[in-house]
């Protein structure tokens, strides 16, 4: 296997009694990237990471992560991997400081290379001013930059995230974003499994859509957008009843067949020329005397990816 890729993957295999959790599943993740890894509930995301971080034996396939075989050299695997789960792993009665130090004497660095590690990580991940605080006060960013840091104590090559912004709130969000960064202009290599589509598509630079145990679409967030079609033009009508002659007037400028979406009021359409076409509506809607709330024009989205290949939305796009 290629030196290029930090984590690899052929025809993994997994069942769970009569269920087969991986079914041939191919993944290859280039080293120093973000990775996204997406599918619905039960697609099989979180047994892929299981196998990849040496958690979960597999049934049937190879993988290699940073190089070692993770069937063959399991404790070799987990000395160059970090992982972080869904929710923090932090103890809440300690401070962040005891937190990472706790963390380094079970990795076995020794009380001094312990006690300088977690100074080194505290600083890194923005958490310095709040190093002697119990974590039970810490904001649920910090906490989860202080996981994140734990998972760090050994610098590892390839960490594994799983749902690391679960239930933060869009400051939190980004706080973790931009920690994530970071551990990537350093050098780590970042599988992340996210039911953001937004958190994929502003941290990696390529994901991998995973559905009944199998990849299906492996690209960049360009690439599979590009997939989808063209870029869409939206109209949202001023009232319910104007949504008829707002899609026949989309209908006679666009090249596609226009949806419409009642409870929105909004009706939306592929279109070649974006700008022509935006021009082209915007003045035939006003020369015939229809109210519009808003008009405008966007890309395909990772959601519009995922129905279009899963055949349903994303967790988070169904909750919202």
């Amino acid at each position: 296997m290629s030196d290029e890729f930090a984590v690899r993957a052929e025809g993994l295999d997994k069942r769970y009694g009569d269920k087969r959790a991986l079914d041939g599943f191919d993944l290859t993740v280039r080293r120093g990237t973000v990775h996204g890894l997406l599918g619905p509930n039960g697609a099989g995301k979180t047994t892929a990471v299981r196998i990849l971080s040496t958690l979960v034996r597999l049934d049937g396939g190879r993988a290699e992560v940073a190089g070692l075989d993770v069937a063959r050299e399991p404790r070799l695997v987990r000395s160059r991997i970090g992982l972080t789960g869904q929710y923090a792993a932090v103890d809440e009665v300690l401070t962040g400081r005891q937190n990472l130090e706790m963390f380094g004497r079970l990795f076995h660095l020794g009380g001094r290379p312990a006690q300088q590690r977690a100074t080194e990580l505290l600083e890194r991940f923005g958490l310095t001013d709040a190093a002697d605080k119990g974590v039970g006060k810490y904001s649920g960013g910090m906490r989860r930059r202080l996981d994140l840091a734990a998972s760090m104590i050994l610098s590892p090559e390839v960490l594994f995230l799983d749902e690391p912004t679960t239930g933060l709130d869009p400051r939190s969000r980004g706080e973790v974003w931009e920690s994530v960064r970071a551990l990537v202009a350093d050098g780590t290599t970042v599988l992340l499994t996210t039911q953001y589509l937004e958190e994929a598509d502003k941290l990696a630079s390529r994901i991998t859509v995973i559905d009944h145990g199998r990849a299906i679409a492996d690209d960049t967030p360009d690439g599979l957008k590009n997939t989808v079609g063209a870029d869409l033009i939206e109209v949202v009508a001023a009232e319910v009843a104007d949504l008829p002659a707002v899609a026949k007037v989309v209908a006679r400028v666009c090249a596609g067949e226009p949806e419409t979406d009642d409870l929105e009021r909004r009706v939306h359409a592929p279109v070649a020329d974006r700008v022509a076409a935006l021009t082209e509506v915007a003045r035939a809607l006003q020369d015939e005397g229809i109210g519009v709330e808003d008009i405008g024009l966007r890309r395909p989205s990772l959601d519009d990816v995922f129905l279009q290949l899963t055949g349903h939305r994303s967790v988070a796009e169904e909750a919202a």
